[in-house]
């Protein structure tokens, strides 16, 4: 097991080739220094992520005792007020009512009704940065872009975006593996401004309500089930989190693919027609989420390896989305590939209700750069970001 090593920065820059070697090894291995099970096969995991045997959360259930696991120091509280109370970490019935309620304003014609928007955006961040002769595309377009969008649609004020991003940076510090004592603190005090933040917002949409997502929130009901102050602001944070940063980090990691495979992208340039398959090819080929978990709720067993209730199970994305059971090559870039069944944006009830709204932006950014900057290209190697789970890099330079 040396070669899979997350805390390793080698193995981070190409987790790959450990891949390879966890599938070749069976369909679940276990894990000593996080004590998890990891599941590196696109099969298992399509089928685990719908098993309802599994959670991403026991504490419908359980107590921390009886599930034999401890619970988290008091001074994180904050933050898992914060995170659980968020459609990703729960469970039905809450899981499916939280859901039902945010999908009447988080609606496909609302994503729809956004691609102007995102379109006049893309291209005016993709102006500046080609006016510029260049700059990091992390900073000038992949960042700002899913940001703007995200908070537009929340109803936050321009003034009140700049801390967005770092307060979700600090809080998803918190999904990496054996996060950090500074890493936790960063969280808790990210997760008590953010709140406060939106507590506020919240009460000034009661007031006077627009025609907003927060708004929307505060008007969805069900039979007089309404989303509690708590899950509203919960909601608002996960959109917003997993709305950019998984969109941020797919921008930057599918151009430094581009880069690293030229023939793929003067295949792009020349047809501008291949951006949808190219969209889902370069989410497949290097996706940001690496690792998602569950914990196992029943018993259950994988190719004769019994796993015991209170176990945590590491579904392996980046090893799913390469497996030469699924994908015919899958260790080459193919913008053309048809049959691309990848699994970055999840499955079973927590599919990303984003996933709409994260291919419009990863199309249109990807069109602004093919259309205003037909010359864009790499100016100096990229280094990668010491975070495994949610993967990116520090940056982006490139020239115009």
């Amino acid at each position: 097991m040396a070669a899979f090593d997350p805390w390793d920065p080698a193995f981070v820059d190409d987790p790959y080739p450990a891949y390879a070697e966890l599938r070749d090894r069976g369909r679940v291995t276990y894990y000593e220094p996080t004590d998890q099970w990891l599941v590196p096969r696109h099969a298992d995991v399509s089928a685990l992520l719908r098993d309802r045997r599994l959670g991403r959360t026991y504490q419908h259930r359980f107590t921390h005792e009886d599930f034999g696991r401890t619970a988290p120091p008091p001074e994180h509280e904050p933050f898992h007020t914060l995170n659980d109370h968020g459609m990703l970490d729960l469970e039905p019935p809450d899981h499916t009512r939280i859901r039902r309620l945010v999908s009447k304003a988080f609606t496909p014609r609302t994503v729809e009704q956004l691609k102007p928007y995102v379109s006049q955006l893309a291209g005016e961040l993709v102006d500046r940065l080609a006016a510029a002769g260049g700059g990091d595309l992390l900073t000038d377009v992949a960042e700002p872009l899913p940001v703007a969008v995200i908070a537009e649609m929340l109803g936050i004020p321009e003034s009140d975006r700049a801390p967005l991003r770092p307060w979700s940076a600090d809080i998803c510090g918190m999904y990496e593996l054996s996060p950090s004592e500074d890493t936790a603190a960063k969280a808790v005090r990210a997760s008590t401004e953010f709140s406060s933040y939106l507590r506020e917002l919240i009460a000034a949409r009661r007031k006077e309500p627009g025609d907003d997502l927060i708004s929307g929130l505060i008007a969805a009901h069900d039979e007089e089930d309404r989303l509690t102050e708590q899950e509203m602001i919960s909601t608002a944070v996960l959109l917003l989190n997993a709305g950019h940063e998984a969109t941020v980090n797919a921008t930057v990691n599918g151009w430094w693919a581009l880069f690293r495979n030229p023939d793929q992208l003067a295949a792009l340039r020349a047809d501008h027609s291949l951006i949808p398959s190219a969209v889902e090819e370069l989410m497949r080929y290097d996706t940001p989420l690496q690792l998602f978990e569950r914990w196992v709720l029943d018993e259950i067993e994988i190719d004769g390896t019994v796993i015991p209730r209170g176990a945590e199970i590491a579904m392996l994305f980046g090893a799913a989305n390469h497996d030469p059971a699924v994908f015919a090559d899958p260790e080459h870039l193919d913008l053309t590939r048809a049959d691309n069944p990848h699994i970055s944006f999840s499955a079973g009830i927590h599919y990303c209700i984003g996933a709409p709204l994260a291919r419009i932006e990863l199309a249109a950014s990807m069109k602004a750069l093919l259309e205003k900057a037909p010359t864009l290209d790499l100016a100096t190697e990229p280094k990668r970001k010491p975070n495994f789970v949610i993967r990116g890099l520090e940056g982006l330079s490139v020239t115009v």
